[in-house]
């Protein structure tokens, strides 16, 4: 159970604050949530605290975590563009909307390969800017710094030093 102050990562939608458990009234049934405001968007969200775990809310990941998520961006496989780009889109949308940083590490990592052998689709290129967003944002929490330097640190990650353009 998360306290009011807690950071919590909510899937697709990127870090967040507990700003307060309340009671509601939500289709006839009294329920206690959370009262989320996801921090880069400038978005509150309810979450009935019954259901935290079955939509995905976790903690921000710790620095273990963190450590798997740079081995996963370092690592330099072939990325197959044998599949067309949509079925590739539908493959990594599932893979961001688990939430698991891992899993967005592999969507960025690949994207970001695979551009560099040839042109993304425009869905692509927002993918590979949402996954860059969700996982710079959760790595700038959990290291207690700006989301522009854990930016800089994928990057660097990726032997890139200049400003990420999908």
């Amino acid at each position: 159970m998360f306290q009011v102050g807690d950071k919590a990562v909510y899937p697709a939608h990127g870090v967040g604050e507990i700003l307060s458990i309340e009671k509601r009234d939500i289709m006839g049934r009294a329920m206690e949530v959370y009262v989320m405001r996801i921090l880069e968007r400038d978005m509150t969200i309810l979450i009935p605290v019954s259901k935290s775990s079955d939509v995905g809310l976790r903690e921000v990941m710790g620095h273990e975590e963190v450590d798997a998520v740079f081995l996963v961006l370092r690592q330099r496989r072939r990325v197959s563009d044998n599949q067309t780009w949509n079925r590739r889109f539908r493959e990594y949308s599932e893979k961001i909307r688990t939430g698991s940083a891992v899993e967005i590490a592999h969507v960025l990592r690949d994207l970001y390969l695979l551009r560099s052998g040839k042109s993304l689709s425009y869905g692509e290129k927002r993918m590979l800017n949402t996954a860059m967003e969700l996982l710079s944002q959760e790595i700038a929490v959990a290291q207690g710094q700006k989301a522009s330097q854990a930016q800089e640190q994928i990057l660097l990650a990726f032997g890139d030093v200049g400003p990420a353009e999908a």
